[in-house]
């Protein structure tokens, strides 16, 4: 199967093509902003490297959240477009899965912490197997001890540092990095079947920008 997977949630735009279980191109840039024109040109590169067209991928895949909410829209977006254009399934995955699969041969439950540049985190446990033990969740860094209910846990996820302070030695740090791996998400994406409405955003939390009670209409 092969997959072209791209993730724009965290702080970075990555590409990869991934096939049976390797890695044919890659391309990372880190970056908090500017996704959306990294992205397409990342793409055309990416495929060129793997000799591909769109018409030889089986599926696309993208992380949908939680993360940047501009990041999470040019990824979705992006996905849908070229999922539509040459009619393969697009495949949306959670940014903390992809983060826990990242995790490499855990012995104890991972909890995936990620800074929601809000003073808190959103926050998700894993059993060790890398399956999902609990909802994601938007909350304060000192509520992280009842998430993993007093037990020992792996860390990974750009807000590990902060969780393992709160934590102390019921924490232990991964060596995973901070953003998606794309094997990790390419593989998730080999196993899942495409969802009827294609990939959505798991935002967690409100947008910080609402429109007005009156729909955001000019005042007279």
């Amino acid at each position: 199967m092969r997959i072209l997977a791209f993730d724009t949630a965290l702080g970075a735009c990555t590409v990869g093509i991934w096939a049976d279980g390797e890695i044919l191109a890659e391309e990372h840039m880190a970056m908090t902003q500017g996704h959306a024109e990294a992205l397409m040109p990342m793409i055309v590169r990416v495929m060129d490297a793997a000799h591909l067209t769109y018409a030889d991928l089986d599926r696309i895949a993208v992380t949908v959240g939680p993360g940047s909410f501009t990041g999470l829209r040019v990824g979705i977006a992006t996905a849908r477009g070229l999922a539509m254009a040459a009619q393969k399934p697009a495949i949306g995955l959670t940014t903390t899965h992809v983060l826990a699969a990242g995790v490499k041969s855990a012995d104890m439950p991972i909890l995936v912490v990620i800074d929601s540049k809000r003073g808190d985190v959103f926050a998700q446990l894993f059993d060790a197997e890398g399956s999902p033990a609990s909802e994601i969740v938007n909350v304060p860094d000192a509520d992280l001890m009842k998430l993993c209910g007093g037990g020992q846990v792996i860390l990974t996820g750009d807000a590990r540092a902060r969780a393992a302070a709160v934590l102390g030695p019921h924490a232990k740090l991964s060596s995973a990095p901070d953003t998606c791996d794309i094997a990790a998400l390419a593989a998730l994406a080999a196993t899942k079947g495409p969802e009827a409405q294609g990939p959505v955003p798991v935002y967690v939390r409100a947008p910080d920008v609402t429109l007005s009670p009156t729909g955001g209409l000019l005042r007279p």
